[in-house]
């Protein structure tokens, strides 16, 4: 039974959207909204697999497995059933692709941000000014030949923060996800969530595969890597993800993405009307 838009998903587990770009004749069709500042979308999943791509705005985008937190100018890639929230704590300029079984084949098998290249972003905001069923033989078909190609080409950035599942740490993750420059200890958030320190040491590691301290600076630096493609300097990235120093912050950075916070150029992103 549909309800606003959803039906349950085949597992039981999941909401699954209603929409027609899930259900269109087209290897791909795209879907264009805008949403106001701290809007959401519940937990859901879509028969077709999804290029979340924003021309403005974050989303955070939370998967039973990983939390990502994807700026302009990157991408999110989410294969087909997979649930998944949709925050948007800025407002957001949403331009996604649907794609069908035999497109979705250009994407890698698991969620992950992608970069997208000019060429891509561009590509994106042209589908999303064609009409649901476009021409195959006309100019829509060429579109989507070439988006597909650019899909297959996008590389993948670590990005995605394993999320836990145990309910403690999931209000943990939360909290932690909403203030990254929290100064909270691992005692601290025991006493705030029942449990032990002993007993959340133990759930990170078996549900994260991550200490709670490398788990804590994986989500700070996806956060700083969002902050830094929006254009944040590196030094207020660095405070705002709780970093007191910001040759630590630097060193930290370039272990993990291979670059220094300098060299990141903030996203261009061309801004389209809703279609």
């Amino acid at each position: 039974m549909a309800t606003s838009g959803q039906i349950l998903s085949r597992d039981g587990q999941a909401p699954r959207r209603d929409l027609p770009q899930d259900r269109v004749d087209r290897p791909l069709a795209a879907f264009a909204r805008d949403y106001a500042e701290g809007e959401a979308v519940p937990r859901h999943s879509h028969d077709r697999a999804q290029l979340l791509y924003a021309t403005a705005g974050i989303m955070r985008v939370t998967t039973d497995a990983e939390r990502f937190t994807v700026p302009p100018g990157r991408a999110l890639w989410m294969p087909a059933a997979v649930p998944h929230a949709v925050a948007m704590p800025r407002g957001l300029a949403m331009r996604a692709l649907f794609l069908r079984a035999d497109a979705a084949a250009a994407g890698p098998p698991r969620a992950a941000i992608l970069s997208v290249a000019p060429l891509l972003r561009e590509l994106i905001l042209a589908a999303c000014a064609e009409p649901l069923e476009w021409d195959e033989k006309g100019r829509g078909g060429h579109l989507a030949a070439l988006i597909l190609e650019e899909i297959a080409r996008a590389p993948a950035l670590p990005l995605g923060v394993p999320q836990p599942r145990d309910a403690r740490l999931v209000r943990l993750a939360a909290a932690l996800a909403a203030r990254p420059d929290s100064a909270l200890t691992l005692d601290d958030w025991a006493a705030r969530t029942g449990a032990s320190p002993r007993t959340l040491r133990r759930l990170f590691q078996a549900e994260t595969g991550m200490g709670f301290a490398r788990w804590r600076q994986a989500l700070r630096l996806a956060e700083a890597a969002a902050l830094l493609a929006s254009g944040m300097a590196p030094a207020r990235a660095a405070a705002a993800v709780g970093y007191a120093s910001a040759p630590a912050f630097g060193a930290a950075y370039r272990a993990a993405f291979g670059v220094t916070p300098g060299t990141v150029q903030p996203a261009t992103v061309a801004v389209a009307h809703s279609a």
